[in-house]
């Protein structure tokens, strides 16, 4: 029976795939042998040694303490695209609003014309004037980023009339086959600010992309641009922008990231990060969730991890066999010492496959028959071993 703790709430629709027979899932728990969470901040927390793999419901990862839990064998998982529609759909709205002020257009109505009466429709015609701002068709979208949401948001784009931009150096060959054919990708950020009316940014961030919107890449914008963030608060300078609105280099900005001195600026539009808040897209990413953790706890299998290898073996456990899943050092020699523990248990190794990730490698191996408790003793004796998890056919 595996025990599953949950952080946060998640939807029913993905708690249901996992079997009631072999599965527990609770909030209150204790043994976890798996981790599901969404935004609950588990930098502080002390897990048990017997949780295997942390899931989140989700794409970002800076409430989990990744490089920790590698180091202690721990398989952080990540659900990449899951939310990728809803996300799209609220950047969508966001290019709009960034044209028309209608969120400004909305207080002032409920303001200036409130108990007004029959007045109503000729101070609404005479005060529109006020909120005039330019349509997106033909004008050009920069998009920073073209994983899963920036190829939707360059696609969507395009259907709206525009003229799309991309800039990706790390363009996987899946993304670029998703973008329509009139996304032009540039092979510089300069090639973006340069030519872009509106500009949004779908990066991670690190220490690479911190700040990446700031005083000196404005400088190289085109007056009056439009700035975008549904992706970290972290990526945009909060003060170098707020100068640049100030200067009129910056028409506005509209991000998901709700911020003290962003919020006192009318020309900024803060949204309290609702890129993921749709039904569809917490049940999406939920069942995503899942179904990584049951792979991994039942296969060893990994995909989409965000501190350790992809690995997995397509074929079944060995009847009568063991998998063996193994978080190692990624230094030489390793499968040399794994090879010659399964030999002298005079154990024949089926299958084999050794990935690794930085400096953290995973093997898995098909043994046929059962390795015993002092065969995996032996196992996690070698130096530079992290844990042995042995999965029995």
């Amino acid at each position: 029976m595996f025990k599953i703790q949950t952080l946060n709430k998640i939807s029913a629709i993905g708690l249901e795939n996992f079997p009631r027979d072999s599965y527990e899932v609770a909030t209150d728990i204790n043994n976890a042998d798996a981790i599901l969470v969404r935004s609950a901040d588990m930098h502080e927390m002390n897990l048990p040694e017997t949780v295997k793999a942390v899931a989140r419901a989700g794409a970002g990862v800076n409430n989990i303490p990744c490089d920790k839990l590698a180091e202690k064998g721990v398989v952080v998982f990540n659900t990449p695209g899951a939310n990728a529609n809803a996300v799209k759909e609220l950047v969508i709205l966001a290019l709009l609003l960034s044209s028309r002020p209608a969120i400004a257009a909305n207080k002032w109505v409920q303001t200036e014309l409130s108990g007004k009466g029959d007045e109503i429709a000729s101070l609404a015609e005479k005060g529109k004037s006020k909120f005039v701002g330019p349509e997106v068709k033909g004008k050009t979208l920069g998009v920073i980023g073209l994983g899963a949401i920036g190829a939707m948001v360059a696609n969507t784009a395009i259907a709206l009339g525009m003229n799309v931009i991309g800039y990706d150096p790390f363009l996987s060959v899946k993304a670029a086959l998703s973008l329509d054919r009139n996304v032009k990708v540039s092979e510089t950020l300069e090639g973006i600010y340069t030519k872009a009316d509106y500009i949004t940014v779908h990066v991670p961030q690190t220490n690479d992309t911190k700040g990446m919107i700031n005083a000196s890449s404005i400088k190289t914008m085109k007056d009056g641009v439009r700035l975008i963030n549904f992706a970290r608060g972290g990526l945009v300078n909060n003060a170098d922008v707020l100068a640049a609105i100030a200067s009129g280099k910056v028409s506005c900005l509209i991000t998901d990231f709700a911020d003290e001195e962003l919020m006192k600026c009318d020309k900024v539009v803060c949204l309290p990060h609702l890129g993921a808040s749709t039904p569809e897209a917490e049940d999406n990413c939920a069942v995503m969730a899942v179904k990584e953790l049951r792979d991994f706890l039942e296969t060893g299998a990994i995909v989409n991890s965000v501190n350790f290898p992809k690995a997995s073996i397509d074929s079944a456990i060995p009847a009568h066999g063991t998998r063996l899943c193994i978080a190692h050092k990624n230094i030489p020699n390793m499968i040399a010492g794994f090879t010659k523990v399964l030999g002298d248990a005079k154990l024949n190794i089926g299958g084999m496959i050794d990935q690794n990730r930085n400096e953290i490698a995973y093997a898995l191996l098909d043994v046929d028959g059962k390795v015993g408790d002092e065969a995996i003793a032996s196992l996690k004796a070698i130096e530079g071993v992290i844990n042995v998890r042995p999965i029995y056919a």
